[in-house]
């Protein structure tokens, strides 16, 4: 998946692996991922698209 610039404060979208996928009854779906890196991001699955 990529991960928008919103949610990571860097100037483009990341590509990262999923590495969690959690339903949060207050914040909704919740996508966790892992770039090359090794960095993980995680937040609101509107702040995601997939590959």
């Amino acid at each position: 998946m990529k991960v928008s610039p919103q949610l990571t404060a860097q100037s483009d979208w990341i590509d990262g692996e999923v590495i969690d996928v959690e339903h949060n009854p207050y914040m909704g779906l919740i996508i966790s991922i892992k770039d090359k890196l090794g960095r993980i991001f995680f937040g609101q699955s509107r702040f995601f698209i997939a590959l």
